[in-house]
């Protein structure tokens, strides 16, 4: 039953503390559309989506409606592209995404996640081509976002694969430099990827997924803030047990979201990702989360700890809320959507290798970092490289979004506006790993991968 303070306490947190549901995606599968004729499959492709979220953005408007809740973004993941186009081999997978963005377009969604491939054990049909098409597709699109999966804890990594996506990142960023180098800011490079993320550009629908279903993806750093701060003097697990707390309030809110959407479109109700995702909004941040737990400013000694205990508590707070968390859920430590992360990048108090460290213990990984625009291809693998290992032997998803800032030198910014906010160029190791990286080859998995 919620009573009145409840209420109350709610509506403060949407006004004052920047609380919302950051997404409502739609999950769809493209299995029942695959055809050798990439005609027919595009055609397929594109009355299956527009017919199953005919109505995702009206029903997610009618939901802001009735409950005050602000829902940032309406969404849609579908299969994995390269999928598909293993039936076509001999036509362009980037028919595939203007067929995508076209269906976006029809549907008003903000992102449309899938143009995919997983690839963390070799390369199958349609791989290759798909991963190749990937800087052209994002030029030519503005709402299709574009991941790829070169490893996991029970395979290994594919090092020809990061080896490539240090290529294609890079290519993306060139032919998109008129325009502030988007590309590489719709695209990710996972290990251990999940099926069921609600959160862009990573999203894609996993084949163990159902035909059709809706997930959620709430946020509210501030409203965590907020919290922390409230409790100067608490001990650490004080602090914990608030957050805790304040993540089970977001989360329900989430579920309610979620059931509602479920019931409206008549698909089954997916996931609750309670994500705590960032924004450049005043406020809307996690580094200043941490900072509120005590920080100096973030990236100093202790950020990782503070983290881990954010991340964790988060979890645990979640799951006593819904029986359907899922997705990445966690922290996200996005640079150039974090105001708090911006600024102490700015002063150097942040730098790649301490976010490196922070993505051991948070949600996902190097995200939204801006790189100098004469980074190599082999750096970038490298970095992809050195962030799959961190999946990989410790079990969890872990991701790269890097921007190589083409004209752009250390210190400068890149500004995106919107949702993904300025980034600094951060500083890199110049010292070359482009021999490491040619080897190619596989790094095989832990000896804990081998547990039946």
């Amino acid at each position: 039953m919620l009573n009145t303070f409840d209420i109350l306490e709610t509506i403060r947190m949407i006004q004052d503390e920047c609380l919302d549901i950051r997404t409502i995606t739609m999950g769809i599968s493209l299995l029942d559309c695959i055809d050798p004729d990439i005609d027919k499959a595009c055609a397929k492709v594109y009355n299956k989506i527009t017919t199953k979220a005919a109505r995702l953005v009206e029903v997610g408007e009618q939901i802001e409606k009735e409950y005050g809740i602000p829902i940032v973004n309406k969404r849609i993941s579908v299969t994995p592209i390269a999928m598909l186009a293993a039936a076509c081999p001999d036509a362009d997978p980037v028919q595939f995404a203007l067929t995508l963005q076209k269906a976006a377009d029809t549907c008003r969604v903000n992102f449309l996640g899938g143009y995919s491939a997983l690839v963390h054990k070799g390369f199958s049909a349609g791989d290759l081509a798909l991963i190749k098409s990937i800087p052209q597709a994002l030029s030519l699109t503005n709402n299709v976002c574009s991941s790829v999966n070169i490893g996991s804890t029970r395979s290994g990594i594919n090092m020809d694969a990061a080896a490539l996506m240090g290529q294609i990142i890079l290519e993306s960023a060139k032919i998109t430099a008129d325009r502030q180098c988007i590309g590489p800011a719709k695209l990710v490079v996972f290990c251990n990827a999940v099926e069921d993320n609600p959160f862009m550009a990573g999203a894609f629908h996993g084949v163990g997924e159902p035909d059709c279903e809706i997930h959620v993806g709430v946020s509210g750093p501030g409203v965590v803030r907020s919290a922390v701060e409230k409790y100067p003097d608490a001990s650490i697990d004080e602090i914990a047990d608030v957050i805790k707390k304040t993540a089970f309030k977001i989360t329900r809110m989430g579920q309610l979201v979620g059931a509602r959407a479920s019931r409206m479109l008549d698909v089954p109700f997916g996931i609750v990702d309670l994500s705590l995702a960032p924004t450049p909004a005043v406020g809307d941040s996690v580094a200043h989360i941490l900072e509120g737990m005590g920080l100096e400013q973030c990236g100093t000694h202790g950020t990782t700890a503070a983290l881990a205990l954010l991340n964790d508590a988060v979890k645990k707070g979640g799951v006593m809320a819904s029986s359907n968390v899922g997705g990445l859920s966690g922290a996200f430590i996005p640079v150039s959507e974090d105001q708090g992360m911006i600024d102490a990048a700015v002063a150097g108090t942040l730098c790649l290798e301490k976010l490196e460290a922070m993505t051991a213990v948070c949600s996902v990984g190097l995200d939204m970092i801006v790189v100098p625009g004469d980074i190599t291809a082999e750096t970038l693998s490298a970095i992809i490289a050195d962030e799959a290992a961190i999946g990989m032997v410790n079990n969890k998803t872990t991701a790269v979004r890097l921007i190589p800032a083409v004209g752009l030198q250390e210190g400068e910014m890149l500004e995106f506006g919107g949702l993904l906010g300025s980034g600094p160029v951060m500083p890199i190791n110049r010292k070359s790993p482009a021999k490491f990286i040619a080897r190619g080859g596989r790094i095989p998995a832990p000896m804990h991968s081998i547990k039946n």
